[in-house]
């Protein structure tokens, strides 16, 4: 098998990009039997990545396509409002915002795609820019999380963000393991819910 490469996110790569998202996305895990939507996260966390900052959009094809992504945005108030103003239409028909208070794992995540203000954290507003990144569990412990953070960085500084965040579940344990790996250090949140926020410099 040819090594994994780095290399920008091609349109081809969307039903990839989807199925990584979803079989990562339960602290890690496969969310795949959580959600009777299978587009509904992907659509949150992926699409409106690829589609609003393209230029800041990695995979790890492993030869046969992506097995790993690194999605970000170097201005997250920009970001928000194109969320608003150019993704929230095009999937807001598809996902409609539930009545009432949410009460299945769905209506939960559904109740969050409408309200991508929920993203502008003020304890993070020195940190603009955000990311995302999934690898599928083959490829994870051998260095390609590194690299793929390691082209968005070049990428976020190119664009004049010189500071990123990200927000984890906190119960990922791995996962907070590997970004301290990574240089990133917890930025203290008055009411941050299931998640820890961390940061650090792109360069």
């Amino acid at each position: 098998m040819p090594a994994p490469v780095i290399r920008p996110y091609r349109p081809e790569d969307r039903g990839a990009v989807f199925d990584i998202c979803m079989r990562t996305a339960e602290a890690g895990g496969d969310a795949r039997g959580s959600y009777r939507d299978q587009d509904l996260l992907p659509n949150i966390f992926a699409a409106p990545y690829t589609e609003l900052e393209p230029d800041l959009a990695f995979v790890l094809d492993g030869g046969a396509g992506p097995v790993g992504y690194v999605l970000g945005t170097s201005d997250t108030p920009r970001f928000v409002r194109e969320f608003r103003r150019t993704w929230l239409p095009v999937v807001a028909d598809r996902h409609p915002l539930p009545a009432g208070e949410p009460t299945t794992p769905d209506e939960v995540m559904t109740a969050l795609l409408h309200r991508p203000e929920r993203m502008l954290v003020p304890e993070v507003a020195d940190y603009p820019a955000h990311l995302h990144i999934d690898l599928l569990p083959d490829y994870q412990g051998r260095g390609h999380g590194r690299a793929l953070l390691t082209e968005l960085f070049a990428a976020l500084a190119g664009a004049g963000a010189a500071r990123v965040h990200l927000a984890m579940v906190t119960a990922n344990t791995a996962a907070r393991a590997f970004y301290d790996r990574m240089g990133f250090h917890e930025i203290p949140v008055a009411d941050p819910g299931p998640l820890t926020y961390l940061g650090r410099a792109t360069s």
